[in-house]
């Protein structure tokens, strides 16, 4: 919905704080709805917005070439890409000050030769095609010891769940499935009632009545 994807917008404007002299990159093609905070983040904020050519989101040297040419301080990259980055790129020399990365399970191998090289903060976010972009958080400056990157916690209007199946909270420690609810879910599936049914369900821990979770699978 709308509500959804301006809950996300203005959750990352809280969290990260664009300023006019940030310049974000957009190289995300539109069907992916990471393209969604790429364009519109910074045009609401009034920082500058750099459009990367068609297909130079596959090419890490062009991209560190259009990074350092442009000024570019916020960019996106899903983990395999960021890798590839990092190996071509000379990251050193690049005026980044933040790294989103979301789309792949990100190592803490990654987060850590990110930090030898880049002087950006390194941001893991996570969330399923059945919500606006993006649902959960994490802050790699606290990750780079860890065995495994969290998905972290979630952001605004959004509450997540780890339920067994009966639907109640999984004790810690103990394995259960995602489950999100909040403004950012979607409405369902577009012409198929039976899956939408079997996802997103009635939310047992809201008193509103109508309010959804989802099971994530």
């Amino acid at each position: 919905t709308h509500s959804g994807i301006c809950n996300r917008l203005l959750w990352m404007q809280d969290a990260y704080g664009l300023t006019p002299q940030d310049r974000v990159l957009h190289k995300t093609p539109l069907t992916f709805d990471v393209s969604g905070w790429e364009l519109f983040w910074p045009l609401i904020n009034g920082a500058c917005l750099v459009i990367a050519p068609p297909g130079a989101q596959h090419d890490a040297a062009r991209l560190a070439d259009i990074i350092r040419e442009e000024k570019v301080t916020v960019v996106h990259f899903v983990p395999s890409m960021l890798r590839a980055f990092l190996r071509s790129a000379q990251p050193e020399a690049l005026p980044l000050r933040l790294v989103v990365c979301s789309g792949e399970e990100l190592t803490p191998q990654l987060v850590r030769q990110c930090a030898r090289v880049l002087p950006a903060s390194v941001q893991n976010l996570y969330g399923p095609t059945e919500a606006s972009i993006d649902v959960t958080f994490w802050d790699c400056g606290t990750a780079r010891e860890r065995e495994l990157v969290p998905i972290g916690f979630p952001i605004a209007n959004t509450q997540i769940f780890i339920l067994d199946h009966h639907l109640e909270p999984a004790a810690i420690g103990v394995a259960g499935e995602l489950y999100i609810a909040g403004r950012g879910l979607a409405r369902g599936y577009l012409n198929r009632p039976s899956l939408t049914a079997e996802r997103f369900l009635p939310n047992p821990f809201s008193q509103q009545p109508g309010e959804r979770i989802f099971r994530t699978g």
